[in-house]
């Protein structure tokens, strides 16, 4: 009687593995996790022109610096484009 509960317990967990694990392809993006965004040739064109012009640097990152130069004419065309980064969003509280 034990070997058969054992068994049945057994198939019981396999069987909730196997469907956890099929769903976490669908699973909401878990807290903190950032959603990764497909872009468009038109904005990967663009984001590439604004690193040549803007990233002094060289490190591949428009940091708070080399965000602050850029003109205002690009931030609108960056705006249109809808570039992840550009537009109204959460601001990062100082703390």
């Amino acid at each position: 009687m034990k070997k058969i509960l054992m068994i049945a317990a057994a198939l019981c967990c396999a069987a909730v593995l196997t469907v956890n694990g099929a769903d976490d392809k669908k699973a909401p993006e878990k807290k903190g996790e950032k959603k990764k965004v497909e872009l468009t040739e038109a904005q990967k064109t663009l984001i590439k022109e604004l690193m040549e012009k803007y990233d002094t640097n060289k490190d591949k990152k428009l940091d708070k610096d080399e965000r602050a130069k850029i003109s205002d004419e690009d931030k609108k065309k960056a705006l249109e484009a809808k570039l992840p980064g550009f537009g109204p969003g959460k601001k990062k509280e100082n703390k």
